[in-house]
């Protein structure tokens, strides 16, 4: 008799991924969706589902001149169920109908969100549902003040709202490739003020976690009463922002960009550069082509793509927290301590060996990806024949895995085999790597512990 598989709070967020990735599919895939005679490719359909659920950005088919708005408005509502995780929507309509929330159904919205603790799940999905409308809101109304005398009341409202929902949850699609040209993103706004620090503060807003709003609303700007968790969010954050703007603006090539006349436009742009890695596809700057940014600027962006957000967010990448505690780990070696400490707090050992496991997990599927990449594209005529370069590779699975969008201009031309790559890599970012691992393990009785052996290392 067949074991009855269980369906474990894990398995059910893989899974609900899943199905909203192929009704997402499916929707795409009827010739309503798009403004092309007949229906979208299944490729074309699966790829960009995957993408505006996963809320990275990647895109073989401009958004705006390939989708009808009936197609646009399925991809609004895939980012929106991508940023604020399906099991919020869930546990949103679950309240709406009147049913009581269970342990079971906490339990799931404990795992969507990466939740410490159990408790207080019902004040957290409303902080999540409260706090996502009223700052894509706000970000919408302040974006109608320069989409709207550019493009109209109609189209301009719509692309003001669409624009808002993709920057706060990270997503980076946008609708202006009708006006200034297919794949074109932001950088008709290069230097605008409006654009250029409205979007950032969304993808920043949205990038530092539910846990970081729940605590700074509890404890206001009292930074000494802040949880661990959100103080390490907080200086990676500043520090993450404020040195690669600097880099940026003292370090690019203005002159060859073009466009960039006063200081000001140029220090903007570098800060809109520096937070859309953070994990947004937007761009005001050239990343491919024969005009482009700095080799240092896509180092620095590739760097940006892979730490991205904080955990609980609707960001990707390695995650902030992820990093700081690997970088306390090595100052506390460096100082001669046992145990990783910060704040007068220690930090439990079991933080430090997941953050290594997760940091080992993301490079390899980095490495792994990028050579595949590479080995699917040697022959593509495309590319002339000479395949991708190691940096247009790596930069593009980095996009993926950290569920970015940022390209350099490669992503339309890639062959199926490259887009399934992609396809994965943007499922694994978003759903979590250990979290996709786990859910194929079975519940197993303890096992004895092995004799203790030590190897040597460095």
């Amino acid at each position: 008799m067949p074991r009855k598989i269980r369906l474990t709070p894990v398995r059910l967020l893989v899974l609900g991924y899943l199905a909203v990735i192929l009704i997402g599919t499916l929707l795409l895939i009827i010739p309503p969706a798009s403004k092309i005679s007949g229906s979208a490719s299944f490729m074309d359909a699966l790829f960009t589902t995957v993408s505006a659920s996963c809320v990275t950005g990647l895109i073989v088919q401009d958004t705006f001149t390939h989708w009808s708005l009936f197609g646009q408005i399925v991809i609004l509502c895939l980012i929106q169920i991508g940023g604020i995780g399906f099991m919020t929507i869930v546990y949103l309509l679950l309240r709406l109908g009147g049913r009581k929330i269970g342990l079971k159904e906490r339990t799931f919205m404990q795992e969507a969100v990466s939740a410490p603790v159990l408790s207080g799940m019902g004040k957290l999905t409303t902080t999540i549902l409260v706090g996502t409308l009223l700052f894509e809101g706000l970000g919408a109304i302040v974006l109608c003040f320069r989409f709207v005398p550019d493009l109209g009341w109609g189209q301009g409202i719509w692309t003001a709202v669409f624009t808002a929902v993709s920057a706060f949850c990270n997503a980076g699609f946008d609708l202006l490739g009708g006006e200034y040209g297919e794949f074109s993103s932001m950088t008709h706004y290069a230097g605008d003020p409006i654009v250029c620090l409205t979007i950032p503060l969304l993808i920043l807003i949205g990038g530092l976690g539910f846990f970081v709003w729940l605590d700074i609303k509890r404890n206001k700007l009292h930074f000494r009463k802040y949880e661990l968790h959100t103080k390490l969010v907080l200086i990676m954050t500043a520090i993450l922002v404020v040195v690669p703007t600097l880099v940026i603006w003292l370090g690019e090539d203005w002159a060859a960009l073009g466009g960039h006349d006063a200081w000001y436009e140029k220090l903007l742009s570098s800060f809109f550069t520096a937070v859309t890695p953070r994990t947004a596809g937007f761009n005001v700057l050239p990343l491919g082509g024969a005009v482009s940014v700095r080799s240092v600027t896509l180092l620095l962006t590739i760097v940006l793509m892979f730490i991205g957000g904080a955990s609980g967010s609707t960001a990707g990448g390695v995650k902030t927290n992820t990093v700081a505690v690997l970088f306390l780990s090595v100052f506390s070696l460096a100082r001669g301590k046992r145990s990783v400490e910060c704040f007068g707090r220690r930090l439990d050992d079991n933080n430090v060996k997941n953050a290594a496991q997760f940091f080992t997990i993301f490079i390899t599927l980095i490495v792994v990806g990028s050579a595949l990449l590479c080995l699917f594209e040697a022959n593509n005529p495309a590319f002339g024949g000479e395949g991708v370069t190691v940096t247009e590779a790596v930069f593009e699975v980095v996009s993926a895995i950290a569920t970015v969008g940022l390209t350099m201009g490669i992503t339309p031309k890639l062959t199926i085999g490259s887009q399934i790559v992609l396809c994965v890599l943007m499922f694994l970012g978003r759903a979590g790597c250990m979290t996709v691992m786990l859910s194929w393990k079975a519940p197993s009785a303890p096992a004895a512990e092995k004799p203790l052996e030590k190897v040597r290392i460095g």
